[in-house]
């Protein structure tokens, strides 16, 4: 009886976050799909005006400021970030190691308002000083996301990397292969599917941040042209009028969260897709270069698959 409830206790606890999933697609669908339907597909997803007082609802500028803040954030962070964990995890010495791990732990526990004070009084003037205009612009903020999702980028890479058989990387030294070769061709590629996560989960951290974005990007809400204009992001204007929006208005900005939530949804989904193709393509290489080269489970068998790869 004990086995059995312990049993359905874990099975409850395990579909908490289903049901969780649920029910917000109940509520962002039940009440974003009539707005946008209301409103009209192509005036609110193509529209380039928002303007809740004449009742226009355009959220295009929103969605291209949001896709290009954050594909500057990964522009900025992605490199780093990758770097970092590679260095972290085959490089660096214990006693420097114990220094960099509780920095970046750090990182990842400071509040997004902090990030904006940060971006407000730091990178906001430098960008002032260098470019001209007001420094609030679409770079200012994907310096500042580049930045905040780097804890996340680097935890899930280096946990990744570590996570790699130590076979991998001796096995590449036995062929003769450098310590920089053997890691950045033998035991990275391995690491490639974990790698990815880490990068989408900064995906997912860059889209949605909000508070940090209202301080530092400009807020405005017209298309941006240049990487050194203002710009309002999804998560942003819901934010700033959500507080006294009212009827249309409130539902529309309910129907902007289930654009962003279609965009984690879509993301989410590349990201699967990506790591099983790569998954099939990796057991179809070993399979033949285990045919083409006879190679035995072993250490220099498998540093040969991977070195092949």
């Amino acid at each position: 009886m004990k086995e059995k409830l312990m049993k359905i206790v874990f099975l409850a606890a395990a579909c908490v976050s289903i049901v969780i999933i649920v029910i917000m697609c109940l509520f962002l669908f039940g009440s974003g799909i009539p707005t946008i339907k209301e409103i009209g597909v192509f005036d609110f997803l193509f529209g380039k005006v928002w303007s809740p007082g004449n009742n226009i609802y355009g959220i295009l500028p929103f969605i291209v400021g949001s896709i290009y803040v954050t594909i500057g954030a990964i522009i900025v962070g992605v490199p780093i970030g990758l770097l970092t964990a590679i260095y972290m995890a085959k490089f660096c010495n214990s006693k420097l190691y114990r220094i960099i791990k509780p920095a970046v732990n750090l990182m990842a526990g400071i509040p997004s308002i902090v990030y904006g004070f940060f971006g407000l009084w730091v990178i906001v003037p430098i960008m002032r000083d260098l470019f001209g205009g007001g420094g609030k612009s679409i770079l200012t903020a994907s310096i500042l996301l580049g930045i905040m999702i780097l804890p996340t980028i680097i935890n899930t890479a280096e946990t990744s990397i570590r996570a790699v058989p130590e076979s991998y990387y001796e096995g590449s030294l036995a062929l003769g292969a450098t310590h920089e070769r053997s890691v950045f061709v033998a035991v990275v590629p391995a690491a490639k599917s974990g790698i990815l996560a880490g990068v989408i989960l900064g995906i997912g951290r860059a889209i949605g941040e909000t508070m940090a974005l209202i301080m530092i990007a400009g807020n405005q809400t017209v298309m941006p042209t240049s990487i050194f204009n203002g710009v309002r992001t999804l998560t942003g204007n819901i934010v700033m009028e959500i507080g006294y929006a009212t009827d249309l208005h409130r539902d529309a900005l309910i129907a902007t969260g289930v654009v962003l939530f279609v965009f984690i949804l879509i993301i989410n989904s590349l990201f699967s897709l990506v790591n099983k193709k790569e998954s099939d393509t990796s057991k179809t290489k070993k399979l033949s270069l285990r045919k083409k080269h006879k190679a035995p489970e072993s250490i220099t068998g498998q540093a040969v698959e991977r070195l092949g790869e």
